[in-house]
């Protein structure tokens, strides 16, 4: 796979699939499609891509049924991709068969596989989170560093393979936690604090992402890298990048303008040819 242009390539398509969700407007897109469904911490994303990768239809719903790459809430899961399929068929007049879907590094990838076949899909790839972002973005001598709800995961890459891939249950659902508590808000209210507040709330979270870093330094322990490439809807708070920058000053650290849709941008554009 070759190298993927983060401003030329990726941006375009990561602000096209901000711009679309939860669009209902019915389309006609002729080729075939590819769906994947990321089943998040705190939220499930459905996206349907076209032959070149574009975004075509997303789907969005916050939810609470995943926890540290456990669905806890099964028949909630099921519901919700349920839901997001018959959305996504009547925007785009046309059946959908099969859909990609991911787990945290380190989880049993069956956890998810069963939500998606509950759900009617056959499954056509499973690929951890992290490891599916380096897939896309054909990079060469890096990390992933894949911030979700529950977990922190890493993925090293050599030579346009993955080396090591890990997992550390510290994620976006902690930073709500940490807020939570500061603010002496119900969890919920926090959730939309974070969203919608991020200078606000970053002097009291940045502890959170403090420890973060340190579980991917200890991670990459033994592994040279180049480059950091973030990923995650808790990337998007001001003040993420600039923290790894510091930590990992000898690292060039990249974050995507919708770090949210990076990951389920990801999962969709796996192909069932063993590429990805």
């Amino acid at each position: 796979m070759p190298r993927r242009d983060f401003q030329q390539w990726l941006a375009p398509r990561l602000d096209q699939a901000a711009a679309l969700i939860n669009d209902t407007n019915p389309i006609r897109i002729a080729g075939p499609l590819h769906l994947g469904i990321d089943l998040g911490t705190s939220d499930i994303v459905s996206m349907v891509l076209d032959a070149d990768d574009n975004p075509v239809a997303v789907c969005l719903d916050w939810a609470d049924v995943v926890r540290d790459g456990i669905v806890w809430d099964y028949f909630g899961a099921v519901t919700i991709v349920r839901n997001q399929l018959e959305r996504l068929q009547a925007r785009l007049g046309q059946s959908l068969e099969s859909a990609n879907t991911s787990f945290p590094p380190g989880t049993n990838p069956r956890i998810s596989v069963n939500v998606i076949e509950a759900a009617g899909l056959r499954v056509a790839q499973v690929i951890d989170e992290p490891s599916a972002v380096a897939s896309l973005l054909g990079i060469e001598r890096a990390a992933v560093v894949d911030i979700g709800g529950g977990t922190t995961g890493i993925a090293v890459v050599r030579d346009g393979q993955i080396v090591y891939s890990g997992d550390e249950p510290t994620g976006g659902h902690h930073v709500s936690l940490t807020l939570a508590g500061n603010r002496r808000i119900p969890l919920e209210e926090a959730e939309i604090l974070k969203r919608h507040d991020g200078d606000g709330v970053w002097p009291v979270v940045q502890p959170v992402f403090e420890k973060m870093c340190d579980i991917v330094r200890q991670h990459l322990a033994g592994h040279q890298v180049d480059e950091l490439y973030l990923s995650g809807g808790s990337c998007a708070l001001p003040g993420v990048r600039e923290l790894f920058a510091s930590e990992f000053p000898g690292l060039t650290v990249h974050l995507p303008s919708q770090p949210l849709f990076l990951t389920p941008l990801s999962i969709a554009a796996c192909r069932e040819t063993g590429g990805h």
